[in-house]
C-alpha cells in the first residue's frame, strides 16, 4: 500500500474547503429545489400565471425569497440562535476552555489586586 504523509494542518483545511463546497453546493440545490417546485405547479393556475409572465414572475419571486431569507435571518438574530450555537460549539474546544480558563484566572488576579491596599512603596 502507498502511504499518503498528511499532517493535521492539511486534514483541517481540506475540510475547511469541503465545508465551503458544501455551502455553495446547497445554493445550487436550492436553486434546483425551486426548478422542480415550479415544474410541478407549472400545470395550475398559479404555475400558469408563473410560467405566462415568467419575465416579471421570476424577479419578483428572488425578491420574495430574498425578503423572506432576510426575515428568517433576523429571528435567527433576535432570538440569538448563533451565538448560542456558537457558544456550544465552543465550550467542546480545548484551545477555547484553555482561553476561558486563562481569563477566569486573571479576572481573579484583578480583583485580588484591587481589594489590596494601594502602597506606593512607603512604609
Amino acid at each position: 500500500m502507498v502511504k499518503i504523509k498528511t499532517n493535521k494542518k492539511s486534514l483541517i483545511r481540506w475540510k475547511i474547503y469541503i465545508d465551503r463546497a458544501r455551502m455553495y453546493i446547497g445554493y445550487v440545490q436550492f436553486l434546483m429545489i425551486g426548478f422542480v417546485f415550479l415544474k410541478a405547479y407549472q400545470d395550475s393556475s398559479i404555475g400558469k400565471l408563473i410560467f405566462d409572465n415568467i419575465l416579471i414572475s421570476i424577479p419578483i419571486l428572488f425578491i420574495i425569497f430574498i425578503g423572506f431569507a432576510l426575515v428568517l435571518g433576523r429571528i435567527d438574530t433576535v432570538l440569538g440562535l448563533r451565538e448560542e450555537e456558537l457558544r456550544n460549539s465552543s465550550s467542546s474546544n480545548p484551545v477555547m476552555r484553555e482561553m476561558l480558563s486563562n481569563m477566569e484566572e486573571m479576572k481573579k488576579e484583578l480583583k485580588r489586586l484591587k481589594s489590596e491596599p494601594y502602597n506606593d512603596g512607603k512604609q
